[in-house]
C-alpha cells in the first residue's frame, strides 16, 4: 500500500510531499515504512531521496509488487517529483509502472449505496475502524503547519507522530478495501 500526504501550492511555495508512506501486507508483511520531508530548505529533496531508498529496498525484498494507492494523487506527485528531483536509480519509474489505483478498481467493480467513493466513506461502509478521533487530509496539513511553526522539538515530534499514525491507518484502510474487494470477487 502506498499513501502520500502533502501541501498544495496555495499553502506552500510549491506542491510539497511531507510524508511518503508504504506498507506491505499479505504473506510477508513489512513494518510501516515512511519518509518525511525535513523542515529546512533541503527537506523536500531529502524526503524524496529517503522515499526512493525505502522503495528500492521494498522492490529488492518483494520484487515488482503493486504500489496500491487511492485516487490519482500518488501518481501525479510521483511524476512531479521525478521531474523535480530526478530518478537516478530508476526506482521511481519502477514504482510508477507498478501503481495500482484502487479507487479506479472500486469504481469499476461495485455499485455502492454511498454518497461518495472516497476512502473514508468506503472504509466505514466495510467496517474499518480508525483509532484517531480526528483525521483527514486537511487535518494532517494543519498538523504539519503546526509542526513547521513550532520551535518546541517535543511538540513537533508529537505532531509528526500524529500524522504518521494517520498515514499508517490510511494504508491499513486501503488494504481493508482491497481485501474486501477480493472477497467479493471470490464470492461471485
Amino acid at each position: 500500500m502506498f499513501d502520500l500526504d502533502g501541501m498544495p501550492p496555495y499553502l506552500d511555495e510549491l506542491d510539497k510531499i511531507y510524508l511518503w508512506g508504504m506498507k506491505v501486507f499479505g504473506d510477508r508483511p513489512s513494518p510501516f515504512l515512511y519518509a518525511t520531508a525535513g523542515f529546512d530548505t533541503a527537506g523536500d529533496r531529502n524526503g524524496w531521496e529517503k522515499f526512493l531508498t525505502l522503495a528500492r529496498g521494498s522492490l529488492e525484498n518483494y520484487g515488482d509488487i503493486p504500489f496500491v494507492h487511492w485516487a490519482a494523487y500518488e501518481r501525479t506527485q510521483l511524476e512531479r517529483y521525478m521531474k523535480r528531483f530526478g530518478d537516478p536509480t530508476g526506482t521511481a519509474e519502477r514504482v510508477r509502472r507498478n501503481l495500482l489505483n484502487l479507487h479506479r478498481v472500486t469504481l469499476d467493480s461495485v455499485v455502492l449505496p454511498l454518497p461518495s467513493y472516497s476512502l473514508k466513506v468506503i472504509e466505514k461502509y466495510i467496517g474499518f475502524k480508525r483509532t484517531q478521533g480526528e483525521y483527514g487530509g486537511e487535518w494532517t496539513m494543519a498538523k504539519y503547519i503546526e509542526a513547521t511553526e513550532t520551535r518546541d522539538g517535543s511538540k513537533r515530534t508529537e505532531f509528526i507522530n500524529e500524522i504518521l499514525k494517520y498515514n499508517e491507518e490510511d494504508l491499513n484502510a486501503t488494504w481493508a478495501v482491497f481485501e474486501w474487494l477480493r472477497r467479493l470477487r471470490n464470492e461471485s
